[in-house]
């Protein structure tokens, strides 16, 4: 590549579009001026997306995008579109629809074939070298002989892409009220499929999926279930002990390739590590586990390290090859740790279970527990805190030999979405364990999401090299309008319920679908893609309907507006047949049943000592509930007519508009916040 001339995605600031930019194909990012080249030329399209952290998509780009013989068939019969998914999961949703549509098997690299109008024919995902230019070829002939007949199939995939997952789920608003023996089944199917040998739900590979956790925090919450628990403590502890969290730098990869946690997929990406601090920081309030709190801690303190930007902002993912090979600059082989850690490798290796012929690839080892720390020190004859300092030691020693390794690439966009979910991770971890800085870095990187992706109340998705760009999308809107709430409880500056309440708006404004209730995923006066999708299923990242919904149920109570109360439940009541079927591809969703299932709980408290009694109050966990504060007049609906009693700062606990005694401790506000869920179950049906 020495030698190779750049195309197109030279000018794309995209890592993932830069990687390709000097491959021989005549490469076009997603735009007009390659869509009106194969109009012109009466060209197929071929469509490749994927991201910059794909292992599979740098394979095929060695094999295949970076071979002149390949390349020249591609340029000679194709306009080449490259499209990074994270820049634009709009055109990755519509295509990746159209896959499954096709009845092939989705994933990435995506690759798609459209006619001259944008509309897919064909697809599938990775190919060998063989495959690729076999299907190049077949495909070439087909567009000039058979053209016609690709058009008509390409019109029947447009008509299906263009149906409404409401339709073919054949969900539509009804009067169905939430009950308790509903909430019941959502567990039950949600448990058909945990592990409970090693956590998570069967089969292998295995994706965090923070949000079915969440959810059954609340499920333990409601019903202190001691199985939902159990199976949430057996998964969050594997985790962390597994290979899948970075044993010596903190954060987690991507998902495992094994039911053991052990194996991972090394590519670190931000949404994944921001929704595990927040799961860990929750499960620390119930339990109290200290290793969850280490998790936490190491996590953030991964992504300052490795992901933030001096503007506070935050990167987007970690590659998982380095030097050509996956998960290298993780790895050990037993020689390199007994060179560094001399007499204590025995014991290093017993603890991290290295083996000498390695127990990954090319001799190397993952390091992983199957031990805690007690039963460790116990068994080695240790001293609890020896063990500690020691693991402590050898964690600082191999983060001194992996700095002078050849790192795995950095995908440097930011995009707003992702920083949003990290936002609120840095929110509740402050919220949780009271450490500062948690909140100076939360405060710097909203400072850097209102300064760079936003434009008055309309937010940009990506920024790099100084530039925001794209249209922000539903997701954007939705997981900055939770963290802007989580923000707000944790400082009890208005300002940030304010600015949510605007985001609202203009999502109500802007992407709200009136006949069915829905949200699109894309701003009205965003470009028009052959489908205009909605987002009703959790994947990695809660669905962004699920995120509006809860987000209405909880604006609603704060600001006193029936208009989101409303639409939350309409939201909910539709989803609500497939929930009881599908929960764990709707666990956002769940959670928002639990919500309604129970009054959620208002939490007000005024007076000089409101900072003190609100970090008293974050030691229990209190997932259905709104949290105001003030030590001054406050223009909210729920704070108006409160004030201190007896000059003393003050707890008003209140459901329904309906409050109990004022208190003057956290410990009684709990009193009276236990005894109204108790009180408040529905009877089961």
């Amino acid at each position: 590549m020495a030698n190779a001339k750049p195309n197109r995605l030279l000018n794309e600031s995209s890592p993932y579009l830069l990687q390709h930019a000097y491959n021989p194909v005549d490469w076009y990012p997603w735009g007009q001026e390659a869509l009106q080249r194969a109009k012109a030329e009466n060209k197929p399209i071929l469509v490749s997306i994927g991201y910059a952290a794909c292992h599979w998509c740098h394979v095929m780009e060695h094999q295949s995008f970076e071979k002149q013989t390949i390349a020249d068939v591609m340029n000679a019969h194709f306009v080449c579109i490259k499209v990074d998914r994270e820049e634009r999961p709009d055109v990755d949703a519509v295509y990746m629809d159209a896959v499954h549509a096709m009845g092939l098997q989705g994933g990435w690299p995506l690759n798609v074939f459209l006619t001259s109008e944008a509309k897919p024919f064909y697809g599938g995902t990775y190919f060998t070298p063989q495959q690729w230019t076999q299907l190049l070829q077949n495909i070439a002939t087909a567009y000039k002989q058979n053209q016609q007949e690709l058009h008509e199939t390409a019109e029947q995939f447009v008509e299906h892409l263009n149906i409404s997952d409401l339709e073919k789920y054949g969900l539509k608003q009804n009067e169905k009220q939430v009950n308790e023996a509903d909430f019941q089944l959502i567990y039950d199917n949600l448990s058909k499929r945990f592990d409970k040998e090693r956590g998570g739900f069967a089969p292998a590979p295995k994706f965090p999926m923070p949000v079915n956790y969440l959810f059954l925090l609340r499920y333990y919450n409601h019903t202190q279930d001691a199985t939902a628990l159990a199976h949430l403590n057996l998964t969050l502890r594997e985790m962390a002990f597994g290979g899948i969290y970075d044993q010596v730098g903190g954060g987690f990869a991507r998902y495992a390739v094994d039911a053991d946690w052990m194996v991972p997929h090394f590519e670190k990406m931000l949404y994944d590590n921001a929704q595990l601090i927040t799961l860990y920081a929750e499960a620390y309030q119930v339990t109290k586990h200290p290793l969850y709190k280490q998790v936490v801690y190491e996590t953030i303190a991964f992504a300052e390290r490795e992901l933030m930007s001096k503007e506070y902002g935050f990167y987007s993912s970690l590659d998982a090859d380095s030097e050509g090979e996956e998960g290298k600059f993780y790895t050990f082989t037993k020689d390199e740790l007994q060179r560094i850690l001399k007499d204590e490798e025995p014991l290093f290796s017993k603890y991290y279970n290295i083996t000498a012929a390695g127990n990954f690839e090319h001799g190397r080892n993952i390091l992983f527990r199957r031990m805690s720390d007690e039963a460790f020190a116990k068994e080695n004859e240790l001293e609890l805190e020896v063990l500690q300092k020691m693991v402590a030691c050898w964690k600082s020693q191999l983060m001194k030999v992996r700095a002078k390794r050849v790192r795995p690439a950095l995908d440097d966009k930011i995009l707003c979405s992702w920083n949003a979910l990290m936002l609120k991770a840095l929110a509740d971890a402050y919220y949780v364990f009271g450490e500062k800085h948690f909140l100076d870095l939360a405060l710097k990187n909203a400072d850097f999401i209102f300064e760079k992706l936003r434009e008055g109340n309309k937010l940009c998705h990506s920024y790099k090299n100084n530039k925001a760009t794209i249209d922000g999308f539903l997701e954007d809107y939705a997981l900055l309008i939770v963290a802007l709430l989580r923000l707000y409880e944790v400082t009890f500056n208005e300002e940030w319920l304010q600015q949510a309440k605007r985001f609202t708006d203009y999502t109500l404004a802007n992407f709200l679908d009136p006949e069915d209730g829905m949200f699109y995923f894309t701003d009205r006066s965003s470009e028009k893609l052959i489908a205009r999708k909605k987002e009703l299923f959790d994947n990695v990242i809660p669905a962004s309907n699920s995120v509006m919904a809860k987000k209405l149920h909880k604006l609603g109570l704060y600001f006193d507006n029936e208009q989101y109360l409303r639409a939350s439940d309409k939201m909910l009541n539709t989803i609500i047949p497939l929930l009881l079927k599908e929960p764990s591809h709707l666990s956002n969703w769940a959670i928002l049943y639990y919500n309604k299932l129970t009054p959620t709980a208002e939490v007000a408290i005024v007076g000089k000592q409101v900072p003190a009694m609100r970090e008293e109050l974050s030691a229990f966990y209190l997932p259905n509930m709104v949290l105001m504060g003030s030590n001054h007049k406050s223009k909210l609906p729920l704070l108006s007519d409160k004030v201190p009693v007896d000059g003393q700062t003050t707890i008003y606990v209140c459901y329904n508009k309906t409050c109990q005694l004022p208190v003057h401790t956290p410990a009684e506000a709990l009193k009276q916040l236990q005894r109204w869920q108790q009180q408040s179950k529905f009877p089961a049906l």
